[in-house]
This record gives structure tokens, C-alpha cells and sequence, in this order.
């Protein structure tokens, strides 16, 4: 490590004066930024921590049934807190890494970090979710950009995020063994007006939509529907965990069984 300076805000207006510093960077959970400023990718002379703003941590349900996440909030409470009203979210959190990771790990965290094989991008591109920020409201669709991209601004902060909760939903993860993250994983969201299937950790872009699953599940949910379906292999990730077939071929089964457990 190296030396750097640490502010604490308790405010949200607090941490975005700390940001404007051009030299600074938002800490949430610290899974993904403390290795890397252990490797000195990234070597940042002010961290401004977001984990002790209180108006940033919790779930709640607001008056029109979605389901409101603070940007700061971990996964062990999504696990718990969400449980009754989303669980097809909460069993997601259940899947993030192991109880070190979901106590410390945050849901704006991984959102704004995009990791390729993160599980939460699944969940908020499948449920059409809206990202809030200090400064924007950002639908999921035009969300990820791509590889540990986002439409975030320098100094954005990801206050919350607001989930509309389908009739039944359901994640299947296959995960890398090692590392916890989805070889490949499918979150898959039925709504009155349509399915919404999701899938991370399989392209050289980042969380996608698999738009021919969906509108074969919109017409029947059930996972025959996708039986004569395939991906194709271009474009998705290939390393010594698995080759770009294999991750084809996976998100088709992971999304078949995403589509029987939520059935």
C-alpha cells in the first residue's frame, strides 16, 4: 500500500464536495478498489468512504411497490431485507462471494465498478431497474457501457437504486470456483408486460440482454420455450476457466434453470 488521505462523510452532500477533489475516489465496500491500490492500478491520494452515510444504507419498499436500495447498502441486508419483497434479489445477494464479501460488499460498489462477471448487473439490467445518483436517474438500459463502464460522471455517486418487482424471478449462477464470481449467470425477470433475461459474466462487453430468450419466455415461460435457441460464441469471454463456446452453451442452461426455479 501507500500513503493517502481518508475523509468519512455523513452526508451526501458532504461526499460530493470531497469528490470534487480531481485526485480523490468514492470507497464503498472496498472489495475491488483495496486490491487494486495494493497492486497500485490505481493510486488515488484521497479515498472519501461512502459507507457511513445512513441516508445510503437500507431497503425499503415505496408507495408504488418498488423496491428502494441505498447506494451504500451491503449484501448480507439486501440478503435479509429484501427477502420478503424481491426474493428473487435476495437469493442473488445470497450468491455474492462469501460472508466476508456480503458484510463488507455494497450494492453501489459493484454497480459502479461493472465488473464483467459481477452478479448485481445481471439483476438490474433484468429488472429494467433505475439507478439515482447525486445528480442523475439512469434507466438500466443505458446504464453499463461496456467493460468496467457506466454512464457515471467523474465524482457521480450511486445513491440508490429502485427496482420494480415482477410476478416471479429467479438468478442462476455458475460460478468460478476460486473467485466466487459468475462463470457465467442469468437473472430472469417475469413482468406483466414481457420477460427481462440478463446475463454476466460471458461477454467481452459486460452484462448483456438476451432479447430472442425473452421474447420466446414472454410467450411461454417455461424453459422448453428456449430449447431450439443458441448464442452465439463470438464475443464472449474466453480464459482458462472456459472457452467461448462453453459460455455460450452455459448461458443457455443457466438461463433454463433461472426460468424453472422462478416458474
Amino acid at each position: 500500500m501507500y500513503a493517502f488521505e481518508i475523509e468519512r462523510p455523513s452526508s451526501i452532500k458532504d461526499a460530493v464536495k470531497a469528490l470534487k477533489d480531481e485526485d480523490a475516489q468514492a470507497l464503498g465496500g472496498g472489495q475491488t478498489l483495496i486490491p487494486t491500490l495494493k497492486q497500485r492500478l490505481a493510486m488515488p491520494s484521497t479515498l472519501v468512504s461512502l459507507t457511513g452515510i445512513n441516508e445510503m444504507i437500507g431497503v425499503c419498499k415505496d408507495k408504488d411497490g418498488t423496491l428502494c436500495i441505498g447506494g451504500a447498502t451491503p449484501h448480507v441486508t439486501v440478503l435479509k431485507e429484501a427477502a420478503d419483497h424481491y426474493p428473487g434479489l435476495a437469493g442473488l445477494a445470497a450468491c455474492i462471494g462469501d460472508p466476508a464479501v456480503r458484510n463488507r460488499g455494497t450494492i453501489g460498489g459493484s454497480l459502479a465498478n461493472n465488473d464483467p462477471s459481477a452478479c448485481y448487473p445481471a439483476a438490474v439490467l433484468g429488472s429494467g431497474a433505475t439507478i439515482i445518483t447525486d445528480k442523475n436517474k439512469i434507466a438500466a438500459d443505458d446504464y453499463f457501457q461496456g467493460m468496467f463502464t457506466t454512464a457515471l460522471e467523474q465524482g457521480e455517486i450511486i445513491t440508490e437504486v429502485r427496482f420494480p418487482v415482477p410476478e416471479k424471478a429467479s438468478y442462476a449462477k455458475f460460478s468460478q470456483p476460486a473467485s466466487r464470481f459468475a462463470l457465467v449467470g442469468v437473472f430472469v425477470a417475469k413482468y406483466a408486460d414481457g420477460v427481462r433475461v440478463a446475463v454476466t459474466g460471458a461477454s467481452e462487453n459486460g452484462v448483456f440482454r438476451w432479447s430472442e430468450a425473452e421474447a420466446a419466455l414472454s410467450a411461454d415461460f417455461s424453459a422448453g420455450a428456449i430449447a431450439d435457441l443458441s448464442v452465439p460464441a463470438d464475443g464472449m469471454i474466453s480464459d482458462l476457466h472456459g472457452s467461448s463456446e462453453y459460455r455460450a452453451h452455459l448461458v443457455k442452461v443457466m438461463t433454463g434453470r433461472a426460468v424453472s426455479a422462478a416458474a
